[in-house]
């Protein structure tokens, strides 16, 4: 991830940071908090009037896109050849141009850390999730927080509808870039302040999980091993419904520790 302050020449004041993470190629802009509709960019006032100030890749694209040479232009090739870039990149005009633009005084300068007002937000993103059943996913969070988030209670979000009528599209969801919105199909987008600001917190922590995950999922050698069987055994244990595993694939399947066990009663 590559971080430059964002600053406004004219009125002497930092305006922000923006995020390029470079494996993603996506953009996510941070505004100080004590920035009001009038010092913020023309395309983020009404973000900043909401109290808003983690702008969203989708809206932080639009902002680098306005600052750069755009990919239709006519001549294209040649700039590119003269700037010795084999392929179009968004990133590597915006650092050529330093981010200016002749709309307003505001430039980029590459800085090494984050601020300490972007930490302290970012302790809010999600870092996983577990899509469950009745359109409910489990959150977890930065700061070690895991929330409950009934999709069916977000009807005010975009593209909330599409998602709770499309199984396929619900079943796709993960992290989206820096943890800063789960994504649908990497097109559809919910804030993890939303998140955070409307899941039910669950007394229990990811490292819980992850407990759960190492001590009581088993492979089906493993699964042999508990219960001193074939592989053959487990595959006719299957067919007759004795055992019924949690993930199958070709290449072997998962089981839960407490189903296998019950067959050893």
């Amino acid at each position: 991830m590559k971080i430059y302050e964002i600053l406004d020449e004219e009125n002497k004041i930092n305006i922000g940071v923006l995020l390029y993470f470079e494996k993603k190629k996506e953009f996510i802009i941070e505004l100080q908090s004590n920035i009001d509709e009038w010092m913020a960019p023309l395309l983020f006032t009404n973000l900043v009037k909401n109290q808003i100030y983690t702008v969203p890749r989708k809206m932080a694209y639009m902002w680098v896109k306005e600052r750069i040479i755009p990919s239709g232009r006519q001549n294209i090739s040649e700039i590119l050849k003269n700037h010795k870039m084999e392929v179009y990149d968004e990133m590597k005009f915006l650092e050529l141009s330093k981010g200016k633009c002749s709309q307003d005084s505001m430039y980029i300068r590459k800085i090494d850390e984050l601020p300490e007002y972007v930490i302290e937000r970012r302790k809010r993103n999600v870092v996983d999730l577990v899509v469950c059943d009745g359109w409910k996913i489990l959150c977890f969070f930065e700061n070690d927080i895991v929330k409950r988030v009934d999709m069916t209670e977000l009807s005010y979000v975009d593209g909330i509808s599409k998602i709770i009528n499309n199984k396929k599209l619900y079943q796709s969801c993960k992290v989206g870039t820096g943890g800063y919105s789960i994504t649908f199909d990497d097109a559809i987008d919910i804030s993890s302040s939303i998140l955070y600001e409307h899941g039910d917190i669950l007394p229990i922590s990811r490292n819980d999980f992850i407990c759960f995950a190492r001590n009581n999922l088993l492979d089906t050698s493993e699964c042999c091993e508990l219960l001193e069987c074939s592989r053959q055994n487990v595959s006719y244990m299957i067919r007759h419904e004795q055992l019924n595993p949690i993930k199958e694939d070709i290449k072997g399947n998962l089981y839960l520790k407490g189903e296998i066990v019950k067959n050893m009663w």
